[in-house]
């Protein structure tokens, strides 16, 4: 067997797929499921034969005032369902520190004591420790007697929609199981049904935000040694390869020489990330003309003097405004009558570097006149 540190440049290219180092990580723990199984088949699938006993409601995000009417709906909710006999209620939250993850869930239901349940794990992911502390809170909601309706307050409701992602994912694990377990609560009475509601911890709603403070209290001393997930293995290498990437930015060979450092609206240098297409397609990713006129001007390769005199010496490179010897990208962004008009705000926000692309489309263009 190699580490990956012996293998030859041929193997390297013949290999696909995610390497992992069998020194450091072979005593992982990995995903153990099957993509043929007949829960996931067309036909079988619990959203095939029961989709009318489940449901997700969902914080509407472009509704003003969210976080107060969200809550209104919240409250709502728990006090028409209060008084159901058959009902559970269950908030989960799960959080992570120090690599520890704490998965907590609170069961409610009528004329029954509160259940509080607590889980901890080392060396998982956020989303693996969501889904447990369903799955499980699913299990003990089942179990209680004469249940008929389930309800699943959660901030990760894109967790939650794993349960019913019949595609191979590394969470089947679980998923496989919670399945299982609501088959037989929904083949025991047609009317049984489960709903999921989202509740960001960003709105404070009371039981969630109970909930919330008691998975970032808990201090629990991890016994070693501990297994590692595979989806915990995965991110570890993701996390180094971006420490690695952000390193490797900060050098300006890594980035080039002219690279035009831009801040965020913290006033924070802006660093790569691959999250929604990194922080610079996210603002004019949507225009390919705006994205080509960004990147020239950020990469400062682009039809203009400074770029002229470089490579192209015997070329005109003044500013047309006559008001500059070399048409350089500062002169352009800050100083230029022909694009500075109209106002001047900071051109080193990436907002505002965009804001005024947009206003001067014939900036960094090969039509400018």
């Amino acid at each position: 067997m190699h580490t990956i540190g012996l293998l030859t440049n041929r193997q390297r290219l013949i290999t696909k797929g995610h390497l992992i180092d069998s020194n450091t990580k072979s005593y992982g723990i990995f995903p153990a499921f099957s993509p043929l199984n007949p829960k996931f088949l067309p036909g079988h699938r619990i959203i095939d034969n029961f989709s009318n006993q489940f449901s997700f409601n969902l914080v509407n995000k472009n509704e003003k005032e969210i976080n107060k009417i969200h809550a209104q709906e919240l409250d709502e909710m728990v006090l028409c369902n209060s008084s159901l006999p058959n009902l559970v209620l269950m908030i989960t939250d799960a959080s992570i520190k120090n690599d520890i993850a704490m998965s907590i869930s609170h069961i409610h239901s009528v004329n029954r004591p509160l259940i509080k349940t607590v889980h901890h794990a080392l060396f998982v992911t956020s989303m693996e420790a969501e889904l447990f502390t369903i799955r499980c809170g699913i299990n003990q909601a089942c179990s209680i007697e004469n249940t008929s309706k389930i309800i699943i307050i959660t901030d990760s409701i894109h967790v939650a929609k794993k349960i019913f992602n019949s595609e191979s994912h590394p969470f089947q694990i679980h998923t496989s199981v919670i399945l299982s377990e609501l088959r037989k609560f929904f083949n025991s009475n047609n009317a049984n049904s489960i709903e999921f509601w989202e509740c960001p911890s960003r709105i404070k709603w009371r039981f969630h935000h109970n909930v919330n403070k008691n998975s970032k209290s808990f201090m629990v001393t991890p016994i070693y040694p501990c297994k590692i997930s595979w989806n915990f293995c995965k991110k570890s290498d993701s996390d180094d390869i971006i420490k690695q990437w952000k390193m490797t930015f900060q050098v300006s060979k890594g980035k080039g020489n002219h690279f035009l450092d831009l801040l965020d609206d913290n006033l924070n240098s802006i660093e790569p990330s691959y999250i929604k297409g990194g922080p610079w397609l996210q603002m004019f990713g949507r225009s390919n003309l705006l994205c080509a006129h960004a990147t020239r001007a950020i990469s400062n390769h682009a039809p203009i003097g400074e770029y002229r005199l470089q490579f192209f010496p015997s070329l005109d490179f003044s500013c047309p405004c006559n008001n500059y010897p070399i048409k350089t990208r500062r002169h352009i962004l800050y100083e230029c009558k022909r694009f500075n008009g109209y106002w001047n705000p900071r051109r080193d926000m990436l907002k505002h570097f965009i804001m005024f692309l947009t206003a001067n489309p014939n900036a960094f263009a090969f039509n400018d006149n």
